[in-house]
């Protein structure tokens, strides 16, 4: 894969770096060097979903980016925004709320520091969740069809803020959140087709892609999946089946040979036998970061938000 600059986690409000001095990375190390860690703001959120007659509100942290030398032909003092969208252990660190995991401060940090907004949303807290992972898929007390209302809801509230170009807002989520990011961005489900906001770009790490392979994808914008190849949890296998079989645009796939699920986190490789799902139900499932699939996933990503925010 050659010789990347990574971002690595963020410490005492600086973005730290890893570096070897590949020329083709210096671009992201010019952008990064200086960047201090954004404070996000806690804020609540309105999904679509209800109970009763009132919005399920979401707790949710939005972290605004600065954003100097923006394009003349942008909209102006506006910029692009993203929803983080978690996977099945929630957003926070040890489901403790308040204190977002690792992985989505890092996301944060990361996109602000190109320029690109970010509210993370939290889906279980609001419907007395903490995490779904050792819970079985089709028993599981917080649905894709709920988790579909919190993205659209959380779109629309973006699109409202007065920083952000409506035009360029996306979904980024992991595992569960990829599959988040799929049930809210297929047109086939009429609350996708008929939302007032809908993704204009969207990136799935790892997702579980069966359900919207098996209704038919017929995507409301640009798509990435990164993929580990050795995926026992969500494998990789139906999702590129479902790129194959998409309508357009299809999606773009990526995948990381040797890699597992969670590839891009910094966890030492271990077998989850608290996980009752995955590939072989019962057996467990492998989760741990890699690092050379983490570099270069983080670089795919992006050079795709790049490409999907550039104005046109």
């Amino acid at each position: 894969m050659g010789r990347h600059a990574s971002v690595a986690a963020c410490s005492s409000g600086r973005v730290r770096l890893r570096i070897t001095f590949a020329a083709a990375t210096l671009a992201v190390l010019s952008l990064c060097q200086t960047v201090r860690a954004a404070e996000p703001q806690s804020v609540d959120v309105p999904s679509l979903d209800r109970v009763g007659d009132a919005l399920i509100q979401q707790p949710s942290f939005w972290f605004r980016a600065s954003v100097p030398g923006r394009a003349a032909d942008s909209a102006p003092g506006r910029a692009p925004a993203m929803v983080l969208l978690h996977g099945c252990g929630g957003p926070y660190r040890d489901a403790l709320p308040q204190r977002l995991s690792q992985r989505m401060r890092e996301y944060a940090e990361l996109l602000n520091a190109h320029g690109i907004h970010v509210l993370v949303t939290d889906s279980l807290t609001p419907r007395g969740e903490r995490e779904l992972c050792t819970q079985k898929v089709g028993t599981r007390k917080v649905t894709q069809t709920q988790r579909r209302r919190d993205a659209l809801g959380a779109l629309q509230w973006l699109a409202a803020q007065p920083e952000v170009d409506a035009a360029r807002v996306g979904l980024l989520g992991w595992s569960n959140g990829g599959s988040n990011v799929l049930a809210a961005s297929n047109l086939r489900h009429p609350e996708v087709a008929n939302a007032p906001v809908k993704p204009t770009f969207a990136v799935a790490f790892y997702p579980g892609c069966e359900d919207e392979l098996k209704r038919g994808y017929q995507p409301a914008m640009p798509l990435l999946m990164l993929l580990g190849a050795a995926d026992d949890w969500t494998p990789a296998a139906p999702c590129e089946r479902l790129a194959e079989q998409s309508a357009a645009p299809k999606p773009q796939v990526e995948s990381y040979a040797g890699a597992y699920h969670g590839f891009d986190g910094t966890a030492a490789l271990r077998l989850r036998r608290d996980v009752p799902n995955g590939a072989r139900p019962g057996a467990g499932v492998h989760q741990g970061g890699d690092p050379a699939a983490r570099t270069a996933s983080r670089e795919r990503l992006l050079q795709f938000v790049r490409d999907a925010v550039a104005p046109r």
